[in-house]
């Protein structure tokens, strides 16, 4: 009994009967001014509905009274763009007048029903109720009386449901709606993805540097030493932070710029990082390094500064030769470092796959792997 009286408990029984009720209220001035064309209402709703911004308004209005509260309930609030959505608009609109006078009838008649059988089993007679007129009074009718009650209350929960499914069929996300929809969630998983790959390769980059630099200071016992690495970590510290910054940032949704991200211009902080956490980088940057365009100078960074946090994490202060070469229209990085033990398998680690994932996006070329003796990163990203 309870489940069955839980939609009269329920405000979007109410919100849903109002929706119905609402196109009612044109249609009854139309009758009261010239009752005898019933279906010119009906006739005016088609050009009406091929209006775009008409989709617009129908849309906010079931949103708001068919499924009040529901994050997701599957009907548009944009205007019509193609001449599908308008005949959909058209539909939805008829058949809202058509549910909204089956809800006005049942509203009106099955409550006067309720009242002249009740008014009959008193010994009344029915008042100019059609078939009604003619049943003689007996108290037997107050069994019946209650029925219309219970006729009302299923049609109106019933044509509830029925007008919100239409709304979703009808006023739902056109194909083309759902494609861009699909679309922006893709967008949303790729930056997710962008500002991951930001933080493990910022924040690694801080830390192998860190351990590395710790690690050699407490080893060497030179007081001129230790300074140069607390330097050093200080320094990388303020940048990581900096990048953590920037990242809660788009968190956050803040007005940042993409433009603040390093570039390769800023490669020199990643060398003398490198370099004073013991690693002998030679480097040698050819070509108009400063002309590469935004997003690949940029990923660029990324990609030598993840290959040589991977050096200091896995070779420690090993000699490491870096070279950045713009020729063409293409941005070539290689970072090689000798091996200090036996060849290791294929990389698996997230830090590689970040690299070679980067080069993909931007349909370039990663290869990592053992070269004659020594470890190679090297990527080719095009730049034209």
């Amino acid at each position: 009994m309870a489940r069955f009286l839980r939609p009269l408990l329920r405000g979007t029984t109410y919100t849903r009967l109002l929706h119905l009720w609402v196109p009612m209220l044109v249609v009854s001035v139309w009758l009261f001014i010239v009752p005898s064309t019933p279906w010119v209402p009906a006739l005016f709703l088609i050009p009406l509905g091929l209006v775009p911004a008409v989709r617009t308004g129908e849309g906010v209005q079931a949103r708001l009274l068919l499924t009040p509260g529901e994050p997701e309930p599957g009907i548009s609030e944009t205007p019509s763009v193609t001449w599908r959505d308008r005949l959909r608009t058209v539909l939805w609109l008829e058949l809202r007048m058509l549910l909204g006078g089956a809800t006005v009838c049942a509203s009106v008649w099955l409550p006067i029903l309720c009242v002249e059988l009740a008014r009959c089993a008193w010994g009344g007679a029915p008042a100019g109720v059609p078939l009604l007129d003619r049943l003689p009074p007996h108290r037997a009718w107050a069994v019946l009386a209650p029925l219309p009650l219970l006729a009302l209350y299923g049609v109106t929960v019933w044509l509830g449901e029925l007008v919100t499914a239409g709304a979703r069929r009808l006023l739902g996300p056109s194909p083309a709606e759902r494609l861009a929809a699909l679309e922006e969630r893709t967008e949303q998983l790729l930056e997710r993805t962008r500002i991951a790959r930001e933080l493990h390769d910022s924040i690694g980059h801080a830390l192998t540097v860190a351990v590395v630099q710790a690690g050699a200071a407490r080893a060497a016992g030179d007081p001129a030493f230790t300074d140069r690495a607390l330097e050093a970590v200080e320094e990388t510290g303020r940048a990581a932070l900096a990048d953590l910054e920037r990242v809660l940032g788009v968190l956050r949704e803040a007005e940042r710029p993409v433009s603040a991200r390093p570039t390769l211009a800023d490669a020199g902080r990643l060398l003398e990082s490198a370099r004073a956490s013991g690693a002998k980088v030679d480097a040698e940057v050819t070509g108009p390094v400063e002309a590469v365009p935004g997003p690949v100078s940029r990923e660029g960074y990324r990609i030598l500064q993840e290959a040589l946090t991977n050096v200091l994490r896995h070779a420690g202060a090993v000699p490491v030769r870096v070279r950045v070469a713009v020729t063409g229209g293409t941005l070539a990085l290689e970072v090689r470092n000798p091996l200090p033990g036996p060849v290791p398998g294929p990389g698996r680690g997230s830090g590689l796959r970040g690299i070679r994932e980067r080069a993909a996006l931007l349909g370039g070329t990663a290869r990592t792997g053992p070269d004659e003796g020594d470890w190679q990163v090297r990527t080719e990203l095009p730049i034209g």
